[in-house]
């Protein structure tokens, strides 16, 4: 079989495509015949060397989220059968034709659904929907800032706080045709955020008050500018760095009641798997229902890896980028 793999750091352009042994599973785990990998700009960063939110050991074989068919079953494995269709986040090795998972984490998806927006369920899906549940903690009617908003989380954020009777969703992004999209996706109000007086037009959208949730992803002086944009009682939720720069937050710029909360998609898998299940459920009606429209940008061979790294290194999609095997 095919993998992705790679012997240093650096460019997208050290990723290479290598014959390989099909995985065997152990206790436990799943073989799957992979039909869709989602892309996730932590593998990015890990391959650029950068350690944010997981190991960026050599050598490197990305992660990812997989959909794909139950090819065979590791010893103690019940929740799931031969032939069914799963989804699942692979911490390792996930850019290839077969991949070896942990069964508990496999989510199992309708022979209905498209395998590359099924991609979105185990990271981006369940980490913008914990994040605003869990994390903070979003009530109906108040108002959320979601950075980033036209990226594979973020766009899932901005139709999940709608569903969930948010108020006013206030999206930031880097360029009008992102704007665009995640305003035809329910934003209420969207702001550049490479504006100089971005904050400034977050504050007036909330006359002035802040906001009530802040789901921030970007890191440097956009966390620094969120907190400070956080109403008090407010709640903002720390769940990335994708800039790599993470600016020290001040105890004083709490002092209005304010409360910032770090979110681990990991975290509630090993700690919270009743919350995980009843989420999977939630969110498998709101895409059903028609509520959620996972977004895929792009559609790419295994052997197009390079191009995939590229295309979000630039910050070019809108919604997911998938390696179809």
């Amino acid at each position: 079989m095919r993998i992705v793999r790679h012997y240093e750091h650096g460019a997208p352009s050290v990723l290479r495509v290598e014959e390989a042994e099909k995985p065997q599973p152990g206790p436990g785990e799943v073989l799957i015949r992979s039909e869709a990998i989602g892309v996730t700009f932590a593998e990015v960063q890990r391959r650029q060397g950068i350690p944010i939110g997981g190991h960026a050991t050599l050598p490197g074989a990305p992660g990812g989220d997989v959909a794909g068919v139950v090819e065979a079953l590791g010893e103690g494995v019940t929740n799931v059968r031969v032939g069914d269709r799963v989804v699942v986040d692979v911490d390792h090795s996930a850019y290839a034709d077969h991949v070896t998972a942990d069964a508990a984490w496999a989510i199992t998806i309708p022979d209905t659904m498209d395998a590359a927006e099924a991609t979105l369920l185990p990271s981006p899906a369940q980490t913008a929907y914990h994040a605003i549940k869990e994390s903070g903690r979003l009530k109906p009617g108040e108002s959320i800032l979601i950075d980033a908003a036209s990226g594979g989380v973020g766009h899932l954020a901005v139709q999940i706080a709608k569903a969930m009777g948010a108020g006013k969703v206030i999206a930031t992004a880097s360029t009008q045709a992102k704007l665009d999209f995640v305003r035809a996706l329910g934003a209420d109000v969207t702001v550049n955020y490479t504006d100089d007086d971005w904050d400034e037009q977050v504050k007036a959208a909330t006359d002035g008050r802040g906001v009530d949730v802040v789901l921030e992803t970007v890191g440097g002086d956009i966390l620094t500018k969120s907190v400070a944009l956080t109403a008090q009682f407010g709640r903002l939720v720390f769940y990335g760095s994708a800039s790599g720069d993470i600016q020290p937050v001040h105890p004083l710029m709490l002092s209005r009641m304010k409360t910032v909360a770090g979110f681990a998609l990991y975290a509630m898998l090993y700690n919270k798997p009743e919350a995980i299940a009843a989420g999977q459920r939630d969110l498998l009606d709101m895409i059903a229902t028609g509520k959620v429209r996972p977004v895929v940008h792009e559609r790419l061979g295994l052997d197009e890896a390079v191009k995939a790294h590229e295309l979000m290194e630039a910050r070019a999609q809108l919604g997911k980028i998938v390696l179809v095997p």
